[in-house]
């Protein structure tokens, strides 16, 4: 390099110019026009229709003075022509430096203010038409870097190639490369402060390439034609808090495979999952992340691309097409997002510039010991706007019905799985994420306010107080948190041996005393089927009999309890081993009549759910709940009433092996009531036992019911009753 360079062209062919634009493209320096190019992989340039450039001595710099007739001529947008070092081929292209500031400072601003909802529409990779001329706009946040280059398979991965345009204060940098189209690869490289190359992938970009590789790539601007108007209309208008909500957990890698062990795309899912959902009768699909991420075993849960779908299963337009199909099935669909915590790979965010950007810099803050991830940092307004452009980038972009936000816990609490003297108390001397806590309530009020019957789930496994209340109340302002208590209990009891249950009834009775704090969802999800925790049917005890009735005695108790529903995948198949994510579910199980019956079993809880208010209108309120009889502790029998417009339903439990064939209970008014499920029938697998359908009150009080009934309870089942004649 000549060391008789100006400073700022010094800088350009050592590649740290700050500020490219300052001295590529047409120039006017005192009174001299020119062109100036910076072609590291050029043997010759010219500009096209006025002639070549010279090569600055001992540099990569190419400059073409002007004469006023030549400055006449040229183009606003001039096209450059060169030979490639080694190939010898002409190449040409219109010159990237000749385009003016594409960014309009109030997005900036907004940005830097985290206020920018669709800040994802400018940073990243867009194609778009300028002046007539198609190509693609970057975007990338930056912040304290010397240069910043768009770098990939059309410049040959050369930073010095596509050094970008600094937009001062705001930390970013854009630029606008002509002639670049879909599916072209890419990354942004950085010279950090500290003069380190950094090479990482495009934060906001909307595609990558297919694990084990890490490229972004340009996504091409959606043509999907969404069929679901008709869902959105009236989604808008949904009353969910008084609507049946039964949710089917699936992780899209392994409900079902190919032949040869491959994933099913986005579209083979929608044609073979949203038949099954439909006739499972769910009302919604709540699938494991899909946004991209490095490592199959993590399950999505680490995510390296927050706007790209995964490769594994196809294109944005696909995941699209897999959404539309269950809304047209008239199935919601739930997103697991992930804004608590992301993976230190070299070439997604961590240490993003060279050193933390995304994350806090402390570690006592920044990182999960346990899971050997980090956090971000909520108080940084960018971060905190990438994160809630993301979750708004879901529910609009591809009519994402709610956001189920994972390890809410680890963000609200700065002490989380933390030894004594590793975490930093906030200002008040407190355990509290302050930050997170802000973050959490902001993002539920824009997509509550944005997204009109939209849902956001909290999995928060503390006791937080009003995690699904509103802001105004002091709440988190979540719609629906899940009831951890609940099924952790309900886990714990059905996996004693019936002889012992009686010691363990206020396991079932306990949740009544907060059921009714929260807006909850009652989940037997993936994370109680892994790490050998054993699959929902290898928990229950005692003989494969008693196995199989014991979990259908779950099913049951989980739809009679006030609260949306919830399962994961397999559940419904009673696997006998746990979840295993690189393969499909047992699907050969259904060749044996008891595993068909616990699906229909599954089939027929979701039918009655839907069909009987009783079982829904009331979910979160205590008007919809009544017991029986919570005390029967010796025999292990519960029984209760829901409520709901008018009608009850009454649902009576036997949590032993024991049949009572005249059990006395008391019931809500006299009449005929018929027995509208057994989930001991012969054809959900069980022995048969029950009240031929019909039960008649006698005149007899019991408890401090003026009428009762002489029961069959079936061994380990439920029985539900609905009063058909009042007398």
């Amino acid at each position: 390099m000549s060391t008789e360079l100006p400073h700022p062209l010094a800088l350009l062919q050592c590649g740290e110019s700050h500020d490219p634009f300052n001295v590529l493209g047409r120039q006017r320096e005192g009174d001299i026009d020119l062109v100036r190019a910076f072609m590291p992989s050029a043997e010759e340039v010219e500009v096209e229709g006025l002639g070549p450039m010279r090569r600055l001595p001992d540099t990569d710099i190419f400059e073409l003075r002007l004469t006023p007739a030549m400055l006449a001529e040229l183009p606003t947008h001039y096209r450059l022509a060169w030979l490639e070092k080694g190939d010898g081929n002409r190449h040409t292209q219109v010159s990237p430096y000749s385009f003016a500031p594409l960014l309009a400072d109030l997005d900036l601003h907004l940005f830097n203010e985290g206020r920018h909802h669709h800040v994802y529409r400018l940073l990243g990779a867009h194609q778009i038409e300028i002046d007539g001329i198609d190509g693609c706009r970057f975007a990338v946040w930056a912040p304290a870097v010397k240069r910043a280059s768009v770098v990939g398979d059309f410049n040959g991965w050369n930073g010095q190639r596509h050094p970008m345009r600094n937009r001062g204060s705001s930390g970013i940098w854009e630029l606008f490369i002509p002639g670049l189209r879909p599916g072209d690869l890419y990354k942004f490289e950085f010279v950090s402060e500290a003069g380190q190359l950094i090479l990482k992938a495009d934060p906001y970009g909307q595609a990558m390439t297919l694990r084990p590789d890490t490229a972004s790539r340009v996504a091409a601007p959606s043509t999907y034609q969404w069929q679901d108007q008709g869902w959105m209309d009236q989604r808008a208008q949904w009353r969910w808090m008084n609507e049946p909500i039964s949710i089917y957990e699936v992780h899209a890698g392994s409900w079902q495979r190919q032949p040869d062990g491959g994933f099913l795309s986005f579209r083979e899912l929608a044609d073979r999952l949203v038949p099954y959902v439909s006739d499972l009768g769910y009302t919604h699909i709540e699938l494991l992340p899909v946004m991209e991420h490095p490592l199959d075993e993590s399950w999505g849960y680490q995510v390296s691309g927050y706007f790209a779908p995964s490769a594994r299963f196809g294109t944005a337009d696909d995941l699209r097409y897999l959404i539309d199909r269950c809304h047209t099935a008239g199935i919601g669909v739930v997103l697991d997002w992930v804004p608590g915590h992301f993976p230190k790979d070299d070439f997604a965010l961590a240490r993003f510039t060279g050193k933390p950007v995304y994350e806090y810099a402390d570690p006592r803050r920044g990182e999960h010991r346990e899971w050997g991830t980090l956090i971000f940092d909520y108080g940084r307004r960018e971060v905190a706007n990438f994160l809630l452009a993301n979750a708004v980038y879901w529910l609009e972009e591809f009519h994402i019905d709610g956001l189920r936000v994972d390890a809410v816990a680890s963000m609200l609490y700065l002490d989380y799985s933390r030894d004594d003297g590793d975490w930093v108390p906030n200002q008040y001397g407190g355990r509290e994420n302050l930050e997170a806590i802000e973050f959490l309530r902001h993002v539920n009020e824009v997509l509550h306010g944005r997204f009109p019957g939209a849902l956001t789930f909290a999995e928060e496994s503390t006791a937080w107080p009003m995690v699904s209340r509103p802001n105004w109340m002091g709440g988190l302002g979540f719609s629906m948190k899940w009831n951890m208590g609940w099924m952790n209990d309900t886990l714990s009891y059905f996996e004693h041996d019936p002889v012992h249950r009686r010691y363990h009834h206020n396991m079932l009775t306990f949740s009544q005393m907060y059921a009714y704090t929260e807006n909850f969802v009652l989940p037997l999800s993936h994370d109680e089927v892994v790490h050998m925790k054993r699959s929902l049917l290898d928990k229950m005890p005692n003989d494969t009999w008693q196995q199989l009735a014991n979990l259908r005695l779950l099913f049951a108790w989980q739809y009679a309890h006030p609260g949306k529903k919830l399962l994961f995948m397999g559940g419904e198949l009673g696997q006998w081993y746990e979840w295993r994510s690189h393969e499909a579910l047992d699907w050969p199980l259904l060749d044996h009549p008891n595993h068909r019956g616990i699906q229909s079993l599954v089939r027929d809880l979701n039918q009655l759910y839907r069909d009987r208010p009783a079982l829904h209108r009331h979910d979160f309120e205590q008007d919809g709940f009544e017991w029986i009889d919570c005390h029967d502790s010796d025999h292990s029998i519960l029984s209760l009433i829901r409520h709901g417009d008018g009608q009850s339903i009454v649902c009576l439990f036997n949590f032993t092996p024991v049949p009572h064939h005249n059990y006395r209970v008391g019931l809500p008014c006299a009449g005929t009531y018929s027995e509208i499920l057994n989930s001991d029938a012969t054809h959900y697998g069980g022995s048969n036992l029950g009240n031929a359908g019909r039960i008649v009150t006698t005149d007899q009080p019991w408890g401090d019911r003026a009428c009762s009934a002489a029961l069959c309870l079936p061994p380990l089942a439920a029985v539900f009753l609905q009063l058909d004649n009042r007398k």
